[in-house]
C-alpha cells in the first residue's frame, strides 16, 4: 500500500509560478511511475504530465508542455510539479498517482494509488 499526499497547491496571479509536490510513504516511490492529474471544475479529470520510474523519460499534456515540469527525487520518496506562467484554465484539483512498472500512462485508470488532491486557483 502507498500513500501520497500533495501539498504546495494555493491562489496565484495568472503569470506566477507554482510548484505542487507528492510525497509517499508505506513504500518506497522508486518502484513506480508517476502521473499528475488535474480536474478542473464542472470538468472531467485530464493528465497533465508523467515520469517514468527512473525519471528519465518524461511526457507532458499538449495545454501544459513548455509551461509544466514535473520531476522525481527517489531519494525523499517525493515527486514535484512546478509549474511556471500559470493561466486561468489551470484552475484545478491537482492529484498525483503512481502505478508500478517503469513507464507512465495518460490514463487514469491504469494508476493503482492515488493522493487526496491539491487544489490551485489561478486568477486573472
Amino acid at each position: 500500500q502507498v500513500q501520497l499526499v500533495e501539498s504546495g497547491g494555493g491562489l496565484v496571479r495568472a503569470g506566477g509560478s507554482l510548484r505542487v509536490s507528492c510525497e509517499a510513504s508505506g513504500r518506497t516511490l522508486s518502484n513506480y511511475a508517476v502521473g499528475w492529474f488535474r480536474q478542473p471544475p464542472r470538468k472531467e479529470r485530464e493528465f497533465v504530465a508523467g515520469i517514468s520510474r527512473s525519471g528519465t523519460v518524461t511526457y507532458y499534456a499538449a495545454s501544459v508542455k513548455g509551461r509544466f515540469t514535473i520531476s522525481r527525487d527517489n531519494a525523499k520518496n517525493t515527486a514535484y510539479l512546478q509549474m511556471n506562467n500559470l493561466e486561468p484554465e489551470d484552475t484545478a484539483v491537482y492529484s498525483c498517482a503512481v502505478r508500478p512498472g517503469p513507464y507512465y500512462s495518460r490514463s487514469s485508470t491504469e494508476y493503482n494509488y492515488w493522493g487526496q488532491g491539491t487544489q490551485v486557483t489561478v486568477s486573472s
